[in-house]
């Protein structure tokens, strides 16, 4: 993957540079840095959020009795996770952030 995108920036470059159109890859470059940290910043937030209603949500108990109900349905979907095993418990609570419309807390979840 690193050579897809290193081989399509050096692509841009050259095809920039042969054209005489530097000026436009260098704008091109800055406004896409600039959009990725508004972005990263913007995600930080929200994620960060939901991370915390998760946090409060186990603490309540509410994502182990949800975890519970879909036991069986994990179980059957991931036989090879050991009884016990934290990757079951990550994988149930991305399941229940994504069963209760939460799509921000699963992603944190799921990591």
């Amino acid at each position: 993957m690193n050579y897809l995108w290193g081989g399509m920036l050096i692509i841009g470059i050259v095809y920039g540079v042969i054209t005489g159109n530097t000026q436009g890859v260098t704008d091109a470059v800055l406004e896409s840095a600039k959009e990725a940290v508004t972005l990263g910043i913007s995600m930080l937030g929200i994620v960060a959020f939901w991370t915390g209603i998760m946090e409060v949500a186990g603490e309540a108990g509410v994502i182990a009795g949800l975890t519970k109900a879909i036991g069986p349905f994990m179980r059957f979907m991931f036989p090879k996770i050991p009884k016990g095993h934290r990757a079951f418990d990550s994988l149930s609570a991305n399941f229940v952030a994504n069963i209760l419309g939460l799509g921000w807390a699963a992603t944190p979840a799921g990591l």
